[in-house]
């Protein structure tokens, strides 16, 4: 499985850009199957922890970093314990991302790209061109 969260069409299922999503399955392949030493997906959802009004949000498959391309992080939510959720600015800090809202005081929980069709301009991804994959911190 890869994500294909940036090349996807949300009023079509088949994604039109084919050739990125075969590119990220043959890695995918390579490593598992074949047993390649690459960095074959984007950053995947780890872990979060509270340090004071912020969530720090941990992950996998980091690569050589995390990055937004020069752009601010979008696609980040935050809420507090009562689950209301709302934009957040999340900035990269090494290998985890800071997420926080002045309207969230006590934040509890984040959420990466949940939607139905998560926004294109979900923009983190590690710096092998891998995007994250879309993830939620609080329980179903």
């Amino acid at each position: 499985m890869v994500v294909t969260t940036d090349v996807g069409d949300p009023k079509n299922i088949h994604p039109v850009r084919k050739q990125q999503v075969g590119a990220r399955l043959a890695l995918a392949a390579q490593a598992i199957a074949y047993g390649r030493k690459i960095e074959y997906t984007g950053p995947l959802y780890r872990g979060v922890r509270a340090e004071g009004d912020t969530m720090v949000v941990s992950f996998t498959h980091v690569g050589s970093g995390l990055t937004s391309d020069g752009k601010p992080l979008e696609g980040f939510t935050i809420a507090a314990s009562d689950g209301k959720f709302l934009p957040a600015q999340a900035v990269i800090r090494g290998d985890e991302v800071v997420v926080s809202s002045p309207e969230v005081k006590h934040p509890a929980s984040v959420r990466y790209g949940w939607a139905p069709y998560p926004d294109p301009e979900c923009n983190l991804s590690n710096k092998e061109g891998l995007p994250a994959s879309t993830f939620r911190s609080d329980p179903e």
